[in-house]
């Protein structure tokens, strides 16, 4: 068992023992938000299927056009219209226009088009006050062509890239299944919120909090309650947990005499490492269990929500074969100090902003690992290497936490 590891050691360990989830299902393109696609999407049509217009206004021939001036503004006749999806049938002669509207074919015979606003409509004719623009068609797969691959095996689907399918004429996508994630709390001094709080107790935050990151990083959380200081209750609550991919375990994991899930995985499973040299959450531990990779997470709430963002965050990445990265650093300026740790990488929760000079972040005052509050007024983890500390005005890497401002 290795101890006292760096993070990227860490993530090396998780990541090497992960292996992603191969199967698959189909699900139509209202469910397929927030999934990861299992294979590569050509696009099944042209778009535009045809040349279009990307303006309102009149489909015409340019050579005609080239004197229009509001000085000597050219007239043509109107022999129709073309609205989006009922294509004018005919086909434009000398001496002709057709109004043509945003996404509507170019009418045969046509090669420009003359915005509505550089015209001005006499009877069944129009007077051009400025020559017609072939820049204002857009020409047949400039967006999408069909057979090129757009979306990748891997990808993320998002708002935009769901619509981007639904454009290429997918009713539904394949998507890798979710990979289902138990959730397990430990501790005597737990108790669910809703019920009398005991003297020394403290309600359940922790399985909620890991439910919304494991669903925010693609996982399906399967929330398995919590589990008294046993051996034994230990035991019986892995043996029923059923079919997962991962169990995340919350407390446990540090040196104390009612540390148990570390006791038991020494005992009956095998730890890769335990211990990370971070601050907080430096009690880490991964490990397998009967085949069952265990992430045993520390009983603090933020050290939880740390190190599920750090390590937990990146498992689930790999399992869904996700082709983005899990986090990633970004430079901001100090608008307040940090201080260091001074043997240990320290992630200090911050509040990020962006002004018109760049980011700046900010402290969110008391770092206790117990002060779960911090995780709602920051947006971001500050990252300092051991002894490195922050003034106001250093520049410093800072990792978001779904930034908003």
């Amino acid at each position: 068992m290795r101890q006292n590891i760096s993070v990227e050691d860490a993530l090396e360990s998780i990541l090497s023992q992960a292996r992603p989830i191969a199967e698959s299902e189909s699900v139509p393109l209202s469910a397929a938000f927030q999934r990861v696609l299992a294979q590569d999407l050509p696009s099944r049509v042209f778009h535009p299927d045809a040349d279009d217009s990307a303006v309102d206004g009149y489909a015409v021939r340019g050579e005609e056009t080239i004197t229009a001036s509001v000085a000597t503004p050219v007239r043509l006749e109107v022999v129709g219209e073309a609205p989006a999806g009922r294509p004018f049938a005919g086909e434009v002669q000398r001496g002709q226009a057709v109004a043509i509207y945003t996404g509507a074919p170019i009418p045969k015979g046509a090669n420009a088009v003359v915005r509505v606003e550089d015209t001005v409509r006499d009877g069944s004719g129009v007077w051009l006050l400025k020559p017609a623009s072939p820049a204002d068609i857009r020409h047949r797969g400039d967006d999408l062509r069909q057979g090129e691959v757009y979306l990748h095996r891997g990808t993320w689907l998002n708002a935009a890239r769901v619509a981007l399918a639904a454009a290429m004429g997918y009713p539904s996508l394949p998507v890798v299944r979710r990979p289902r994630v138990g959730i397990l709390s430990t501790g005597d001094e737990v108790v669910e919120p809703g019920q009398p709080l005991p003297y020394g107790g403290v309600y359940n935050s922790n399985s909620y909090a890991l439910a919304g990151q494991v669903q925010e990083a693609g996982g399906e959380a399967v929330v398995l309650g919590k589990v008294p200081d046993s051996l034994e209750a230990l035991g019986r609550s892995l043996a029923g947990v059923g079919l997962l991919d991962v169990l995340l375990t919350s407390g446990g994991v540090s040196m104390g005499k009612y540390d148990l899930v570390r006791q038991m995985l020494e005992k009956d499973g095998r730890i890769h490492f335990w211990k990370v040299k971070i601050q907080p959450g430096g009690p880490v531990l991964f490990a397998e269990y009967r085949g069952l990779p265990v992430l045993g997470l520390p009983g603090n709430p933020v050290s939880s929500m740390v190190v599920f963002h750090l390590f937990g965050r990146a498992l689930l990445f790999k399992l869904l074969g996700r082709s983005d990265a899990p986090y990633a650093g970004i430079q901001a300026t100090a608008a307040t100090a940090f201080g260091a740790n001074p043997s240990k990488r320290a992630y200090r929760r911050g509040i990020l902003r962006w002004t018109p000079e760049g980011f700046t972040v900010e402290t969110t005052g008391n770092q206790s690992s117990g002060v779960l509050r911090s995780m709602v007024e920051g947006n971001a983890l500050v990252m300092l290497e051991p002894g490195e500390s922050a003034r106001v005005g250093d520049r410093v890497t800072v990792i978001p936490l779904g930034f908003t401002v």
